[in-house]
């Protein structure tokens, strides 16, 4: 116990800008309210090693000093085998309006989403987090239907205060599932074939749309790879790998 409180302690010495007057005029309530949430920070091993606030763990003066918490994205599949892409809210936090994966979000500091074997704490946090933003009912998504693929640690910044410094879980899904977006969190949704979503990527990289850093790295590090076995697609499982990109 001792340990672990003297860790924390140099955490907070090390880091903690702690920006709370800094302007964010564009972000709603209910985003500003989650800024408090207590998200996991690890080390580059994806090590637990303390805990911090989300709004401190999206500042780029911290991350640029190393704070780096633990994320997952979600990639969910229907029996069309097209993916389920969505555009993120202007009122986001980071990369507002941005077109993204299924569900990006965080596990936080609790003993129900720390939990590492099977990476369970990830998993029950992706379904806590599809249930909130996509309005997906209980009763269709299960632990047992969330697949943990790998990992990716990424730095990304969203503007010249905020942005992303994560061990993401990369986690697939194949449902058919009913949606009802929270608004406050996503502007709109489709389910795109690969071609279509590179031709989005494409699209983004040309600078007709904003895509964020992480899907491209989904796509072409992982999806693209994965798309034509998708029925057998747990032989890309890489849980003792963290990709760096």
């Amino acid at each position: 116990m001792l340990r672990c409180e003297l860790i924390l302690i140099a955490k907070e010495c090390l880091y903690l800008a702690d920006m709370s007057d800094v302007t964010v005029a564009w972000v709603d309530e209910h985003q500003l309210q989650r800024l408090d949430q207590m998200l996991i920070v690890v080390d580059e091993n994806d090590k637990v090693i303390g805990a911090d606030t989300k709004r401190n763990c999206h500042q780029n003066e911290n991350i640029e000093k190393g704070l780096l918490h633990r994320a997952f994205s979600v990639v969910l599949f229907n029996s069309e085998k097209k993916v389920l892409i969505q555009r993120r809210a202007d009122t986001k936090l980071t990369f507002p309006g941005h077109f993204t994966d299924s569900c990006s979000s965080h596990p936080l500091s609790n003993p129900e989403e720390l939990e590492e074997k099977d990476a369970l704490g990830v998993r029950r946090a992706a379904l806590r987090r599809l249930q909130d933003e996509l309005g997906i009912p209980q009763d269709q998504v299960s632990l047992e239907d969330i697949v943990f693929m790998t990992r990716y640690h990424y730095k990304a910044k969203s503007d010249a205060v905020w942005g992303e410094h994560e061990v993401c879980y990369l986690l697939l899904i194949k449902k058919d599932v009913t949606i009802s977006a929270d608004p406050s969190e996503i502007s709109s949704f489709s389910y795109l074939t690969l071609q279509e979503l590179e031709d989005l990527l494409e699209r983004g990289a040309q600078g007709e749309v904003k895509v964020t850093p992480w899907l491209r790295i989904i796509v072409e590090r992982f999806l693209s790879g994965w798309w034509p076995y998708l029925d057998e697609v747990t032989q890309f499982e890489e849980h003792d790998k963290i990709h760096r990109v």
